[in-house]
């Protein structure tokens, strides 16, 4: 097969230049950056457990969540950090405002998921409530009292921040 001109010239320049090289140099930099932000910026956010059957109450509180121990209150169980441990409606029926199975898991929780500080420090350990928004306060109420009892300062009840918009109506309905 006879070659062109160009072609010639074309093949004697890639001999001499090399075909077209990636520098990898530059990319492993932007790489590199690129997981440090996104190591840097990735801490700041709690995610809590998703409920598909639990709808949350609304708030005007700006406060974000931080990492805590989580209670979940479904229709039928206590869950403490996705374990179940006690059933809603023999708590219901007991007298009282202890849940003793909640008070075991809650102090076993202590030296799992607490910070080092909150360990010591009993007003710095802090649990978060996540219930369905027509949860009887009953059932409210003796969960917390159990929080109480069981060294933990600091109860939260977990919510879903009111949109700007909603927020403006209610102050100006006000």
């Amino acid at each position: 097969m006879v070659k062109s001109g160009r072609a010639k010239r074309m093949a004697k320049h890639h001999k001499r230049h090399g075909a077209g090289t990636l520098n990898l140099v530059s990319l492993m930099d932007i790489f590199t950056i690129l997981v440090f932000f996104l190591l840097v910026n990735s801490s700041d956010v709690e995610v809590l457990p998703n409920a598909k059957d639990l709808q949350l109450p609304e708030s005007i509180a700006e406060d974000k969540a931080k990492e805590t121990v989580v209670i979940l209150i479904s229709d039928a169980d206590i869950i403490v950090q996705g374990v179940p441990v006690a059933k809603v409606d023999r708590v219901m029926r007991s007298t009282g405002n202890d849940i003793p199975e909640l008070r075991e898991a809650l102090k076993s929780q202590n030296d799992r998921v607490l910070r080092r500080e909150a360990q010591d420090d009993i007003a710095g350990r802090e649990v978060t409530i996540m219930g369905d928004k027509d949860l009887p306060y009953r059932l409210l109420k003796k969960v917390m009292a159990t929080c109480t009892a069981s060294d933990y300062g600091q109860i939260s009840l977990a919510v879903l921040q009111k949109s700007s918009d909603e927020l403006d109506d209610l102050q100006a309905a006000r």
